[in-house]
């Protein structure tokens, strides 16, 4: 396990890239697939690292908690190297209930990774609708536990998906996420 903290190059107001993921459902998804929505939360995360998996129930809470946004979880460690990863444990982890966010996508190209910037997980990425286009709300922590083990007492996240959803701009900081590296093939 390599700690890092996330750095990405989007900043607020840029667009979301585009991408075209399959899900644990073997449906196709897009960032237009959650139109529905007036928030996005990608989450850039995978199944075996232990700074992402305290944050599973977490996530779990959010995407029960605001029907106007969309929980999504992106699995870009698609390096055989961590076969706990592999789309298989993916598809396991949702059908016993364990991931329960709307959606849980495989990056298996490591493509869109690369796009949003990610380089930990988790690496969380909230979106608000703006017309027809996803732009960025918010890149940082989830909450203020920066170890697995701790408990947080302040939720980034939530307090942003309130904002987007009360059509306020994001007051707290990007704060870099912090979390295990992604597994990069090539690397």
């Amino acid at each position: 396990m390599v700690l890092k903290e996330s750095d990405s190059e989007l900043s607020r107001g840029d667009a979301a890239p585009a991408f075209e993921l399959t899900g644990t459902d073997s449906e196709i998804y897009t960032p237009d697939s959650f139109t529905d929505n007036k928030a996005l939360l990608l989450v850039f995360t995978c199944n075996h690292c232990p700074y992402a998996q305290a944050k599973f129930d977490f996530l779990n809470e959010l995407s029960d908690e605001f029907d106007d946004a969309a929980v999504v979880g992106i699995n870009p460690n698609a390096n055989p190297e961590y076969p706990d990863d592999d789309f298989e444990h993916m598809v396991e982890l949702v059908e016993e209930g364990t991931i329960d966010y709307d959606a849980y996508l495989y990056d298996e190209t490591q493509d869109v990774a690369r796009e949003y910037g990610a380089v930990c997980t988790p690496d969380p990425f909230l979106f608000a609708r703006e017309g027809d286009e996803w732009k960025l709300a918010y890149h940082g922590r989830l909450d203020d536990a920066l170890n697995p083990d701790d408990e947080p007492t302040e939720f980034y996240a939530r307090e942003a998906i309130e904002s987007v959803l009360a059509g306020e701009k994001v007051t707290h900081d990007d704060l870099p996420s912090r979390g295990c590296s992604i597994k990069w093939v090539d690397e």
